[in-house]
């Protein structure tokens, strides 16, 4: 953990550079080395082609972010972490924003049961 699990609207397929806001999400998230384990990262993208915003009339965008993080962490690293992660969100869709109609969100799960988990990624970290 953590994962981090974009879904866009397939409207902005071309000016939304999701590989790129990937890459500046995990630097966000691996800026936090004391609460983030860099093994354990994943961030993904889902494209969205079917899909109705608002009363489906324009041709609306949206992106809606989940961040996904195991349990343990204290309130205030996981505000921080999100506070983070959402302003770079915000940064990296400003342009598109200001010229279209765009709605941003994102939540944040923290896991409250037990997860399985096989990684031997960590090793390389390590």
């Amino acid at each position: 953990m953590p994962h981090f699990i974009l879904e866009y609207t397939d409207n902005i397929k071309e000016e939304g550079k999701i590989q790129e806001l990937l890459k500046k999400v995990n630097d966000v998230l691996l800026s936090f080395p004391e609460i983030i384990p860099i093994g354990g990262l994943r961030s993904r993208a889902i494209e969205l082609n079917h899909y109705v915003v608002a009363d489906g009339s324009h041709n609306d965008a949206f992106v809606h972010a989940t961040l996904k993080l195991g349990k343990g962490r204290s309130e205030e690293d996981i505000k921080k972490i999100s506070d983070a992660v959402f302003n770079q969100i915000q940064e990296h869709f400003q342009v598109l924003y200001n010229k279209r109609y765009l709605a941003l969100s994102m939540e944040v799960y923290e896991f409250q049961k037990a997860t399985y988990k096989l990684n031997n990624i960590h090793n390389r970290y390590k």
